[in-house]
């Protein structure tokens, strides 16, 4: 099976800073890969909150991941500092991805990538929505 290849975009639109607590490192002493889903899952959070939004409110609509692919490039330790560059694209009528790179502050070294595919979904009628045209006016905008 080809291993996941996650292709980063021109240039990313949003970051954020997350510091590597010992909540997030196993047994072999560097942050667990679940632990890496929950850290770029934080960085989804912010990205949104960065647009003016909560996840759960878009434009009167929430957000659901529908497939994700990670990466892993390299360790990353307790006390480093990691910075998460976030991009939003391929759109379709429902929603799209959002790409993300993730390196040590200090280093710059790359430690990991992700592609979350999402939709809009209307909490209210339990069905998936379009996206939100304000949301797509502000991605294009940042």
């Amino acid at each position: 099976m080809p291993r996941i290849k996650v292709e980063l975009p021109e240039r990313f639109i949003f970051a954020t800073e997350i510091p590597v607590r010992a909540r997030h490192i196993n047994g072999a002493g560097h942050v667990d890969n679940a632990q890496m889903v929950v850290l770029i899952s934080e960085a989804r959070e912010a990205f949104f909150v960065g647009l003016g939004y909560q996840q759960n409110d878009v434009e009167g609509v929430g957000t659901v991941i529908t497939d994700a692919a990670f990466q892993y490039l390299a360790e990353a330790f307790e006390g480093e500092t990691l910075v998460f560059g976030l991009a939003a694209n391929d759109f379709n009528k429902y929603g799209g991805d959002i790409v993300c790179r993730v390196s040590d502050r200090e280093t710059g070294r790359e430690v990991a990538r992700a592609k979350l595919g999402f939709v809009f979904f209307d909490y209210t009628t339990r069905k998936v929505a379009p996206i939100p045209p304000r949301f797509l006016e502000r991605v294009n905008a940042a």
